[in-house]
């Protein structure tokens, strides 16, 4: 599978200037979300099984939990990321909207960075699960083009591809609205964001991309 065609690359921000694109993408996640109704927090979302709630309850997790109560969490979990993740997901999803809100607008500037992904991972981290959300309500939010650039890099890296487990084989994906594509085969067309959102596995609404939907 070929390396994917940057989206511009004098969009591509210094890396200096990625503490700066993180805080901006988390302080606009929590406008929109300061701005639904109370019972979009309990719609499902496009993570499978979390609502709302529970994506929110996720994405603030790095901020509440201190290094100490992570190492307990995982260790309950015996060290599986991804069941640690989902259970603790569900129960902070208890918290109110308003204090999952809170979390993230008063962490904007939080240095948090996933194990081995940097800031240009924990700025995918915040794209596409602010993606996760705000394309499950239907919300009309287009990501800037400098860090929706960072995220394609990001997702499309050897690791990232093992990682969301999407099988992209024999087909290309083909933005519509920038100049990027990746893979070869049958075309998959769409917006940008939403084809990153099929590279992380993630069944779109009908009608985003066209082309033989990839299997999860």
């Amino acid at each position: 599978m070929s390396r994917p065609r940057p989206v511009s690359a004098r969009l591509s921000p210094d890396p200096a200037e990625l503490p700066g694109a993180i805080a901006a993408e988390r302080r606009e996640l929590a406008a929109v979300l300061g701005g639904l109704p109370p019972g979009a927090w309990d719609e499902p979302s496009l993570c499978d099984g979390w609502r709302v709630r529970e994506v929110v309850a996720h994405v603030t997790m790095p901020f509440r939990y201190p290094a100490a109560r992570f190492a307990f969490e995982l260790a309950r979990s015996r060290g599986n990321f991804n069941r640690m993740a989902d259970r603790c997901a569900r129960r902070d999803a208890a918290a109110s909207a308003a204090e999952l809100t809170a979390a993230l607008r008063a962490n904007a500037e939080h240095p948090w960075k996933p194990p081995g992904g940097g800031l240009a991972g924990a700025l995918t981290h915040d794209v596409i699960h602010g993606l996760d959300i705000t394309v499950a309500l239907g919300i009309e939010r287009t990501v800037p083009a400098h860090r929706l650039a960072v995220v394609l890099d990001s997702i499309t890296g050897a690791r990232s591809l093992k990682f969301f487990g999407a099988r992209l084989a024999g087909i290309q994906l083909r933005a519509t609205d920038t100049d990027w594509s990746f893979g070869s085969g049958t075309p998959v067309t769409g917006a940008a964001q939403d084809l990153a959102l099929v590279v992380c596995g993630r069944r779109l609404p009908p009608g985003r991309i066209d082309g033989p939907v990839p299997p999860g």
